[in-house]
């Protein structure tokens, strides 16, 4: 188990982590999600004991771990920079740590644990090669084997995946998941990717300013974001937020008065908020509360279609199955049906604070 209590952490003038509090269970494969200079990196380097923090604790297994050295903690931790030996072989890379005092394994059993990791990654092939002869993408899966490869009470990896192709990240997400699974090594996995922290994370905490915004489960983050910042954060396209007011019988309608929708809002009449409309919400077909306004824009995403609607005078996007969408041409007139259900209600966003969410869901 990973305890972080209080860690803050400056460097010079800039505030890395501040006062942060951070639970993963034993087990869990957590994602920690946030933009870069968010305090990702520097949250995994208080864990491995790496950076000392300037206050807080830091706990492994309820153990304090003030004092105790990087090699003594029992971590594992992949560096987005790989951290490889560039004039030895990826094979050497990743048999390195099976030769060190605490992890020394016979060479027969190291060889064979070295060439399950190396098949797992998918760089069997490439184990005789120098890794300065590596491609980046090469050279971050030899890293990722290199923490994989021994026994670890937790693994911290920070954006593993960053450097590959997004066929391979793809592949790389369901092994990632499995070995998970299988080992139930508890993981505090760093990323900037939404798509990525749904797909791998049991629970996902969303960090900013050097902060834990709000932690949850994949349905729980989605369905129910603290405020706007984390509601943009995941989806692609972005959610749509309107501008506008709560209505006197609770309801929504738009700065322009083009969107009415019929909701149960936790402010009082007046209140300036924003309503929030994921894409996948929208429909062209489907029975539900409707508006309408014309096509702006069509762009194909495979078998589904993003579909940018003006209403008013206010962009919606929406995903629709291509037959849905079929003989749309700017500006035509449309019909877009939504469930009120499906509906976040948020306060106005304000300067430097994102707008947290009053009612819905």
């Amino acid at each position: 188990m990973i305890r972080l209590r209080g860690i803050s952490k400056a460097y010079g003038s800039v505030t890395a982590l501040d006062g942060l509090e951070l639970d993963v269970a034993e087990g869990e494969f957590f994602c920690l999600l946030g933009p870069s200079g968010a305090g990702k990196t520097t949250t995994l380097k208080t864990v491995a004991g790496l950076e000392p923090p300037d206050a807080g604790t830091v706990e492994l297994d309820g153990r304090d771990m003030a004092g105790v050295e990087p090699y003594d903690r029992g971590v594992a931790m992949c560096f987005e920079s790989y951290a490889l030996y560039p004039h030895r072989s990826a094979y050497d890379n990743l048999a390195s740590p099976l030769r060190s005092p605490r992890h020394r394994l016979p060479a027969e059993q190291a060889r064979a644990r070295v060439r399950e990791i190396a098949e797992l990654l998918g760089i069997s092939a490439l184990l005789e090669r120098p890794v300065g002869a590596l491609s980046n993408g090469q050279r971050q899966r030899v890293a990722l084997g290199r923490v994989l490869v021994r026994p670890a009470r937790a693994f911290l990896l920070d954006e593993p995946l960053s450097h590959l192709d997004a066929k391979l990240r793809q592949q790389m997400r369901a092994e990632l998941k499995a070995i998970g699974s299988v080992r139930r090594t508890t993981t505090l996995y760093v990323t900037h990717d939404a798509v990525e922290a749904l797909a791998l994370g049991d629970r996902i905490g969303v960090i900013r300013d050097g902060r834990l915004v709000q932690t949850g489960a994949r349905e729980e983050i989605w369905y129910r974001p603290h405020d706007t910042e984390v509601a943009r954060a995941f989806g692609r396209p972005r959610i749509n937020l309107l501008p506008g007011t709560v209505t006197a019988d609770g309801g929504f309608r738009s700065a322009d008065g083009a969107v009415e929708l019929p909701l149960r809002a936790e402010a009082p009449p007046g209140t300036e908020v924003l309503a929030g409309i994921r894409p996948r919400d929208l429909s062209l077909t489907a029975p539900g509360h409707e508006l309408t306004g014309t096509v702006y824009v069509t762009e194909v995403l495979g078998r589904s279609v993003e579909v940018t609607v003006t209403v008013g005078a206010l962009p919606l996007s929406l995903v629709a199955p291509r037959a849905d969408t079929h003989g749309l041409r700017p500006d035509d007139p449309v019909r877009v049906t939504l469930r009120p259900e499906n509906l976040l209600l948020f306060e106005a966003d304000r300067p430097q604070r994102p707008g947290r969410r009053i009612g819905t869901r």
